[in-house]
């Protein structure tokens, strides 16, 4: 599997965080890259850079993206929207490096995610795409 830096993505998700309110993102700080030749069915996924991690290297938290090209790419513009939506509610309102999973005991469910998702998705008067030109 190959890696190579998305700065595409990147654009993207700076777009969405302001368009969206997500304040507590730092958009510099979330990393996008796209992935070649996983054979994952996944779309989208993102990495965590948990605290243990973050005192030895004595830095501050950040959040890897990764689009994997051969499932994300190929999908309408609005498709890539609702998964680049999705991947950010997985970053907790305190921005620590960890994650939010998709159910945590009873308070979420997987539908409650996808409400939120379409809930976003649907406040967008504008897309990211478009901002890209494409």
């Amino acid at each position: 599997m190959e890696l190579v830096r998305a700065s595409d993505v990147e654009k993207r998700i700076k777009f969405l965080v302001s368009v969206l309110g997500m304040s507590h993102i730092d958009p510099v700080r979330v990393k996008c890259f796209r992935s070649l030749g996983s054979s994952s069915r996944a779309r989208a996924r993102i990495w965590s850079f948990p605290k243990i991690w973050q005192m030895a290297l004595e830095t501050t938290p950040v959040y890897c993206l990764e689009v994997l090209s051969e499932n994300f790419d190929g999908l309408s513009g609005e498709e890539q929207e609702r998964v680049l939506i999705h991947e950010l509610i997985h970053i907790p309102k305190n921005f620590s490096g960890a994650l939010v999973p998709h159910r945590s005991g009873r308070r979420k469910s997987f539908r409650h995610y996808h409400d939120e998702v379409e809930g976003l998705f649907n406040k967008l008067t504008s897309y990211s795409y478009q901002e890209e030109g494409g």
